[in-house]
């Protein structure tokens, strides 16, 4: 299948270790700069918890971007074993937040990783995602006897128009998924010998 799981919407869920709180948040982060919004935003929600450890997954693939914080925790107890947990999801454009409220047991270096991992997977289990699908922009530029069966071959091929102008030539912006942008370019070509200006604009 095309296209990769993303996170669509905002979980919250709850889980409990020896009396200490963790409250799981996962949502949507298409960029460095949501997540950090969204950790934030978490950090104002709880602002009495004692800690807000984080892990997020901005893109996919060989595009994104990690991110992870223990948050005053000792190191490696909280923020990386939660981005393992986001990366075998296989989710991307995700952020999860763990907030802990102290209960007033410790539960030393074995413990806190077992609940912040438990609490991310529960978060991530809970939060809905949909297929991304990776889209080209291009510009096309017809003549006005090319318009109509260029028009019903983009949409046969399964590209979308997502705007018409008509000036001294037609000129429409095509969305494609990628791995259909080179029959799209090819039909053209074909059907106007080599006359169809494509360009891609995104």
């Amino acid at each position: 299948m095309p296209g990769y799981p993303i996170a669509v919407g905002e979980v919250e869920v709850e889980v409990w270790a020896k009396n200490s709180r963790f409250i799981g948040c996962a949502a949507p982060a298409e960029s460095v700069e949501d997540a950090k919004a969204f950790i934030a935003a978490m950090r104002e929600r709880y602002p009495d918890a004692s800690h807000h450890c984080y892990a997020f997954a901005a893109g996919y693939g060989a595009t994104v971007t990690h991110g992870m914080s223990d948050d005053g925790e000792p190191s490696g107890t909280a923020g990386r074993p939660m981005l393992a947990v986001v990366q075998g999801a296989g989710i991307g454009d995700v952020v999860v937040v763990a907030t802990r409220y102290f209960g007033g047991t410790k539960l030393g270096t074995g413990g806190l990783v077992k609940a912040y991992t438990e609490t991310a997977q529960a978060a991530l289990e809970a939060v809905p995602v949909e297929m991304k699908v990776e889209t080209e922009l291009l510009s096309v530029n017809l003549s006005y006897d090319s318009y109509a069966p260029c028009k019903k071959r983009i949409e046969e091929l399964g590209a979308l128009i997502e705007h018409e102008a008509f000036e001294a030539s037609v000129l429409l912006q095509v969305r494609a998924e990628i791995e259909i942008v080179e029959s799209v370019r090819r039909a053209l070509a074909d059907m106007t010998a080599g006359r169809a200006l494509v360009e891609t604009i995104r």
